[in-house]
């Protein structure tokens, strides 16, 4: 998980803190010297540090702390509100045109995943936005770069408009504006040229690109490994071709954090969107106080719904939800419902969502193991229909069969088993403590 570092070291500090009934001049400066390297460490840059330092000293020795009920958890909220307010505040949104198409010009460096991100944007214009978008291979430098995005254009079903590598970059958006308009695409997403370091020929056109399309959103594409040379990387751009937002690439990864903590405060352009993997639909709009809440240990709960209501078919939850409470469910059903859940990404990255999960002993470090969820998979479905339905008839010679049939051993077989039958024991108990009280599952998950 991003940030999980600078996570870690926020959380120790304000474990101290938090259930203090009366906190010090003394507590709130040792606190603010924890933060402080954290967030240097974090990699964010150093005067920004000093600045949001210096808020929460001046708020956290205030009234509204001091003579708080409680103290310790005021502290911690003064901290969760300028870590906010230091990322941007409010979620930044895309600015659609009011008469289409919604001119869109990726920028950045290469390496950044500029290309791949293009993709995605549009893939999630057209999911969320209900969009038909047009992507413009305009980067005619990097090898191979066009036949990338003609590819990823392939996989998604979304059209590439191309002049191939011998044409004008300008010419190429120009065209490719024009081709949308004729094709009645509702946004275009021009995939620009990057190069491995900021030089003074491709920012001039870059310019000529802008001048050309005029486009409504400019998106610096950076990775958010590269810590505070991303930020160095942000202003260079927006000095030059004055951004509307960035999008960061490789946020899943552990990295420091320093970029999304900076980028706002030293552009002065918000963060719009982050990916979280490498899977086409791995692109999340970025939520300044949902982050925050995340990187203080409180996690995510309306990521983590909304992710749910993506995924999963709210009649099969109903139909499941009516066989938890009968105890009627079968492998089958497990399998769906592993299905359901794996389609929200990966499972540790929803664990981490959960509020206080960093401080529940054995979830905080916890990998789940893809290969172990696939060796459940293929031991299921090597069952005949009436062993998934009826794991009780499973003797010896099935789980020999079962056991072949899914390249496992017999203790996979037999401990999967267990962990079923110990789910419907479990269940059996839940369903007596409810007796008469029908609790809803409320956040609609596969799992709840």
């Amino acid at each position: 998980m991003a940030f999980e570092n600078l996570a870690d070291r926020l959380q120790n500090t304000f474990r101290k803190i938090r259930g203090k009934g009366k906190v010090t001049e003394a507590d709130v400066k040792e606190m603010a010297r924890e933060v402080r390297l954290a967030l240097l460490e974090a990699d964010v840059n150093f005067k920004v540090v000093k600045d949001f330092i210096n808020k929460v000293k001046e708020r956290a020795v205030g009234q509204e702390v001091l003579k708080s009920l409680t103290p310790g958890q005021q502290v911690i909220k003064v901290v969760q509100e300028e870590l906010t307010a230091l990322m941007g505040g409010e979620q930044s949104k895309i600015q659609w045109a009011e008469k289409p198409p919604t001119v869109i010009m990726l920028v950045g460096l290469q390496g950044a995943g500029k290309t791949t991100t293009t993709g995605k944007l549009a893939n999630y214009a057209r999911k969320h936005f209900n969009k038909k978008p047009l992507l413009v291979a305009a980067d005619v430098y990097r090898p191979a770069a066009i036949k990338q995005l003609e590819t990823l254009g392939k996989q998604l079903g979304i059209p590439v408009f191309s002049l191939g590598e011998q044409a004008d970059p300008v010419d190429i958006a120009k065209q490719g504006v024009e081709a949308a308009k004729a094709d009645h695409h509702d946004v275009v997403f021009i995939d620009t040229a990057g190069r491995l370091h900021v030089d003074d020929e491709m920012m001039a056109e870059l310019v000529k690109i802008k001048e050309a399309v005029s486009p409504h959103e400019i998106l610096l594409v950076v990775d958010a490994m590269t810590g505070q040379d991303a930020v160095n990387v942000a202003e260079s751009f927006n000095q030059t071709l004055d951004l509307t937002g960035v999008v960061l690439t490789k946020l899943d990864a552990d990295t420091r954090g320093g970029a999304a903590l900076s980028v706002k405060a030293v552009t002065g352009k918000s963060i719009k969107f982050a990916a979280t993997g490498e899977k086409l639909d791995a692109l999340e709009p970025f939520y300044p106080d949902r982050m925050a809440s995340r990187i203080l240990g409180m996690g995510d709960v309306l990521t983590l719904i909304e992710k749910a209501q993506a995924a999963v078919d709210a009649e099969k939850a109903k139909e499941m939800e009516q066989k938890m409470r009968t105890l009627s469910f079968t492998f089958d059903d497990f399998l769906d419902q592993l299905a359901q859940v794996r389609k929200m990404g990966p499972l540790e990255d929803l664990l981490s969502m959960l509020p206080g999960a960093g401080r529940i002993k054995g979830l905080k470090n916890i990998k789940i193991d893809e290969k172990q969820i696939a060796r459940v998979e293929a031991i299921i479905r090597s069952m005949t229909p009436e062993e998934k339905a009826n794991p009780d008839i499973i003797n010896a010679s099935r789980k020999r069969r079962i056991a072949k049939g899914s390249g496992t051993s017999i203790q996979d077989v037999n401990r999967l088993i267990k962990q079923f039958n110990d789910m419907k024991k479990m269940m059996k108990q839940m369903m007596g403590m409810t007796k008469g009280k029908k609790k809803k599952n409320p956040f609609n998950l596969p799992f709840m």
